[in-house]
Parts: C-alpha cells; structure tokens; sequence
C-alpha cells in the first residue's frame, strides 16, 4: 500500500500510525508546510503557503475559506510533483482543518480519501457561546462560524471515509457523513505514561522537588485559556490553598492562545485570571511551568494527587487520557467529551464546568483522602489501557481500517 499524509504540521495525530504502517513494508510518504520544523522519518514533500495577505479586512467573511482553499492548490501543486516523480498512493489521509487535502483528489482521483475529521463547528451546543461569561451572540459572530465550516464541507463531501477521534467529536459532524466516519483514537503511549511511586518534578528557580505521594494539584493545557477551563481552576483555587496548607500546583502550558479569541487589552489569559486571585493565593506553592519537554510532562503527570481537566464541549486532549494512564485521579469537567471517558465515581469524578465551589470540594477532597481514591486511580488507568493504548488497541484498529479502505472496491457511498 502507498499512502499519503498531509497535514501542515506534519505528524500530528499521524506520530504513531504513519511510522506503525512504514514497520509494516507500506510505503508512507507525507505532505506538509516548508516552514514545519519537526523532525520527520518518512519520505515527504513540502508545500510554501501563498496566503499570507489573506485577512477578514480583503475577504471578510469568505476569509477562512479563501486561506484554506489557498493552502489546498499549494498543497496540491507540491502533490503534482510528487506524481511526476512517480509517487501514487493508494489512499489519501489529510487533516480536515487547514484544507491541505482539498483537491489531491484531483492530482490522484483513483485514490481512496480519508479526512481527519476531529471537530465541526456551529453557532450552538458546541463550543461557541458555552461559556456566558465569553459569548458572541450577534449575527456576524453565528455567521462566521458557519462561514468557517465551508472547507470542512467540501473536504467531507470529496471524501471516501472520515476518521474521528471519539464517539462525541464524530457526533459533531453533518448527519449524512456519519455513516462514513470511524471512530478511532489516535491512542497513547500507555507503556511509557505510567504510575511511578519514585517520580519526582523539580522546579529550578524555587530550588523544590516534589514527589509521588506529595500533596500535588495538577493541570495541564496547550496554552492557558477559557477553552480549557483555565479560569474555574484559577478561581477555584483560594479556597483550595487555603483549606490544604500543604498543597502545591503545577499548572503546564504556554501564554498563548490555542482556541478562541484573544483576550482583551495587553495581558494573557494566563495574566487575567491569575491577578484575578492574586491576593487569595500563596503563590510560592502556585508553579507555572510553562511547555514542558515529553519526559518532564510525563512526570508532573506521576506525582499527580489531583489532576484538573476542563474543556468546553471541544476537542479532547491527549493529556486527560495520559494523566488516567499515570494513574492520576482525574477530576474532569461534565462536558460532553469528558463524560465519554470518565464515569463519575468509578474511574474518575465530574464536576459542572462553572461550578468554583465545586470544584473547590472535589479537589480538597481528592488532596486530603488520596486512599479513599486508590481504586479509582487504579480503574482510570485500566481506561486508559483497554481502550486507549497506543500499541494493542489504537494502531492495530488504523492499521486494519487503512489496509481495508486500500483494497476495498473504488465505490464511495452517496452522501444522501
């Protein structure tokens, strides 16, 4: 089988299948930006963007389509020289978000298409106006979001399967493509993100090492932001250091943005909700560590007590399955991706997603009676194994899923 990756930033949610399918004899090659900087092992062409001057002050509304668009014939002028030097691949695997795979179809129109399908935007019930105290309720802030489904559509529509993460984000697209999406995590590396009783994380600047069996609230997210509950975990911690004196938090992410919108003014996020409880906390038991390097992430995750998730109804993150894979108690929003993974009281426990007092109690409650939660850690990481291991579970369903989508008839199914 020859198959092609694309994505911008190449491997993405492909790290463990595309080099699982090399292993295999497959021959795998990847399309990608010229400026992407990760280190990539497989065969790979690059693609310079020629969108730059794109912006909602020339396109308005039609913005986002008309980068994605641009992107897609960028992508697709680097895939013609990849068939000219011989290259054609059996199947076509492309993320759905930045619109790379939106006409190799047209380089290769005997390929099989599959799209990475991992969210579908819309005005309501999802992401967008969950949150009161960030909403857009006017008709141009509905209208863009619709507007930014446009590429999404065409990329479905030209599609021969889709692959989602989980059953909920699946749930997010057009009725009519859900008979054609599967359900396959990209899984993680349960071997490697495991419990610890000799973990330990140390923070240079405080000259402070914490450990397994210390008393540690954890929480982790790309950038610290709404999207990822960043202000209910700020909120809820007054009380929390106040009631556990000797309590200590490791929150990991950078100051930017990852989802939504930018804050107002010349502060961060991280900034806003932290002065917010600036003088209700002790801050020499409050550790900002930034963006940690895998083997210090995976550590913060061991000597986790607690560890904090929130998420709006959103992408879920790779980081609540590996901290259940640590062996942390997870205390996660009850948001609707969340709640596909976590059964309150059996392997983790829930909380509303606005409720600071509630979560104040949850996690005072998990810091101060850690025995009490044993079996609860224990089952959180049996989650994670059955149903989420990279090596026994997820790759093996890809890998079945791609042979089998290679060698089925060229027969793709009407949409309607």
């Amino acid at each position: 089988m020859k198959i092609l990756f694309a994505h911008q930033n190449y491997p993405g949610q492909f790290l463990h299948i595309a080099p699982a399918l090399a292993q295999r004899g497959h021959h795998v090659c990847a399309l990608t930006h010229v400026d992407n900087k990760r280190p990539i092992t497989i065969d790979n062409a690059r693609y310079p963007f020629s969108g730059g001057n794109i912006s909602t002050r020339n396109f308005g509304i039609s913005a986002h389509f008309a980068e994605r668009a641009t992107r897609g014939m960028d992508a697709a002028k680097a895939a013609l020289e990849l068939k000219a030097a011989g290259f054609s691949p059996d199947v076509i695997f492309s993320h759905i978000g930045w619109g790379e795979g939106l006409f190799l179809k047209e380089v290769w129109p005997d390929a099989k298409k599959i799209v990475y399908a991992e969210f579908f935007y819309s005005p309501y019930g999802r992401d967008t106006n969950f949150d009161p105290e960030f909403q857009q309720t006017d008709m141009r802030s509905a209208a863009w979001i619709r507007a930014r489904t446009g590429a999404m559509l065409l990329d479905l529509h030209e599609a021969d399967h889709a692959v989602a993460p989980t059953r909920w984000q699946a749930s997010t697209l057009p009725d009519y493509h859900q008979s054609r999406t599967r359900v396959i995590h990209e899984g993680v590396r349960t071997d490697l993100i495991k419990p610890d009783p000799n973990a330990s994380f140390t923070i240079p600047e405080k000259n402070l090492t914490l450990r397994s069996g210390d008393e540690v609230l954890t929480y982790v997210g790309r950038n610290l932001e709404p999207y990822r509950g960043y202000h209910t975990l700020m909120r809820s911690l007054p009380k929390v250091l106040k009631e556990r004196p000797n309590a200590h938090v490791v929150i990991v992410g950078g100051d930017s943005v990852s989802y939504g919108t930018r804050p107002p003014g010349d502060k961060s996020w991280k900034e806003i909700f932290l002065n917010e409880v600036s003088a209700q906390i002790d801050h020499s038991r409050v550790h900002f560590v930034g963006i940690l390097d895998y083997a210090r992430f995976v550590s913060v995750l061991q000597i986790s007590r607690a560890h904090a998730y929130l998420t709006y109804p959103f992408v879920l993150s790779w980081s609540m399955i590996e901290s259940m894979s640590a062996g942390a108690l997870v205390i996660g929003s009850k948001t609707p991706p969340v709640e596909e993974v976590i059964s309150h009281g059996q392997n983790g426990l829930l909380v509303d997603f606005f409720d600071v007092a509630g979560w104040s109690d949850a996690i005072i409650d998990a810091l101060a009676r850690p025995d009490h939660y044993r079996d609860m850690r224990a089952a959180a990481r049996q989650t994670a194994f059955t149903r989420y291991d990279q090596k026994t579970v997820c790759v093996p369903l890809m890998t079945a899923f791609l042979e089998g989508v290679a060698h089925a008839p060229n027969e793709k199914p009407a949409p309607f």
